[in-house]
């Protein structure tokens, strides 16, 4: 048993980062664009830090349903996106823009796809 109302509060926090970052690497079309230019490395600091924000509130979920929750969406790489938090937050100044490009390139849509089936199961279950 875990509280509904605090991990659909997460949730919808998790979901508006993860709408916030696609908005922002909307007009990046190459890892170079990240790069060659202080907008672009604007959009790449600030995406990692919304990246970091979810990672963070993904391990709030875990905390707070006893790791549970995550377990039912295997699909998803949940040690990967808990640990991307990790990895921005120590080595800042090692991050990949390559990395970064292929998380949002690949990985954002499907998150947040998984994640809008998290808000209506959790909001439907009887916890």
């Amino acid at each position: 048993m875990f509280n509904k109302e605090l991990i659909l509060a997460i949730l919808q926090q998790i979901d508006e980062s993860l709408v916030i970052v696609l908005t922002r690497f909307a007009v990046i079309k190459s890892v170079n664009d990240f790069l060659e230019s202080d907008n672009g490395l604007e959009k790449l600091d600030s995406i990692c830090m919304k990246l970091i924000a979810v990672g963070e509130s993904f391990k709030n979920i875990d905390k707070h349903t006893d790791n549970q929750l995550l377990l039912n969406y295997p699909n998803i790489d949940w040690k990967g996106v808990k640990g991307i938090r990790d990895i921005i937050s120590h080595h800042y100044f090692d991050v990949d823009a390559e990395e970064i490009y292929e998380i949002c390139n690949t990985q954002i849509q499907p998150l947040q796809l998984t994640l809008q089936k998290m808000i209506i199961d959790v909001r439907e279950s009887h916890s």
